[in-house]
């Protein structure tokens, strides 16, 4: 597909053009841009998840030294160096991106084929539930969520060999996951609060009565198009089905919303293939950049 950068007019109903309208979009209640030529950099205001930098709509593509300059810009606000775009619509990014220092990961993106999404299953060994931001448990269950998705995309597990040689994974579990919780700052749980008021954020969990949260995804609107990420399940949990079980919800609450457009970035194709037996289809390939070298 011919992209932005090509200044091509392409109908609205482009998922590409919709697509690009929702990334330029959902940050923007909460946080403010810094422009720096082609590249737009959305920066966090008070607490809650850190942002990226991107294209901006209808520019040029931007310059190594474009880049650069953003990165000088993050580190000085002490924010990730990340930058995220869509190849399709931007597609000599990748090259630009690469010369300036940055790892580039290749995910694949996915919209869903509401026909094809696969119904409401039961939860083995669990309960399948939205946050309420009006409970009283929300700082609680936010702040575990929150643990279970760190360790799921954290660090290996740790390997150790017993005196006959065998290996043993140590897999992180509910013990793990309440040892790392951490009670969350008010600033923070008011800042979720007001999201998932507002619709534009939903967290949902899959709760054990004997082991806890064991899984966790979030949804994020804007308009009418949404994006489902971070789902994870704490390692000791995983092959149950809960990702596919998170995900197929989370889908089905934007569907009952009025959203038109679903879409998520997988960390791999193994991933991509486990979210098309939910309902997806690949489009294309989302750039997720980060420092590879410093500046």
């Amino acid at each position: 597909m011919i992209g932005y950068s090509r200044a091509v007019a392409q109908p609205d109903n482009d998922v590409f053009v919709r697509l690009e309208r929702f990334y330029d979009a959902l940050p923007r209640p909460w946080a403010r841009s810094e422009d720096f030529g082609p590249l737009v950099l959305f920066v966090r205001e008070g607490e809650g998840w850190p942002y990226y930098a991107r294209p901006v709509i209808g520019a040029d593509t931007p310059s190594a030294a474009d880049i650069t300059a953003v990165r000088r810009r993050q580190r000085d606000l002490g924010a990730p160096e990340a930058f995220e775009w869509v190849h399709e619509t931007t597609p000599d990014l990748l090259a630009v991106a690469r010369s300036a220092g940055l790892e580039v990961l290749l995910a694949p993106l996915l919209v869903l084929d509401p026909a094809a999404l696969v119904p409401d299953l039961p939860v083995d060994g669990g309960a399948l539930r939205v946050l309420d931001p009006g409970a009283d448990t929300f700082p609680t269950d936010l702040a575990v969520s929150r643990t279970v998705a760190n360790l799921a995309f954290g660090t290996p597990a740790p390997v150790s060999a017993t005196a006959d040689g065998a290996l043993i994974v140590e897999v992180a579990g509910p013990a793990q996951r309440d040892a790392a919780t951490a009670e969350l700052s008010d600033g923070l749980v008011a800042s979720f609060r007001k999201r998932a008021a507002s619709g534009a954020h939903a967290t949902a969990v899959i709760d054990s009565a004997t082991e806890g949260i064991l899984a966790t995804g979030g949804l994020m609107r804007s308009g009418d198009v949404a994006e489902i990420a971070g789902v994870a399940t704490l390692p000791s949990a995983r092959r149950r089905g809960y990702a596919s079980q998170i995900t197929a919800a989370l889908a089905r609450r934007a569907l009952t919303e009025g959203v038109s457009l679903i879409f998520l970035s997988a960390g791999d194709d193994d991933a991509a293939r486990l979210y098309t037996k939910v309902g997806f289809r690949r489009i294309g390939t989302a750039c997720i950049a980060e420092p590879g070298t410093p500046l």
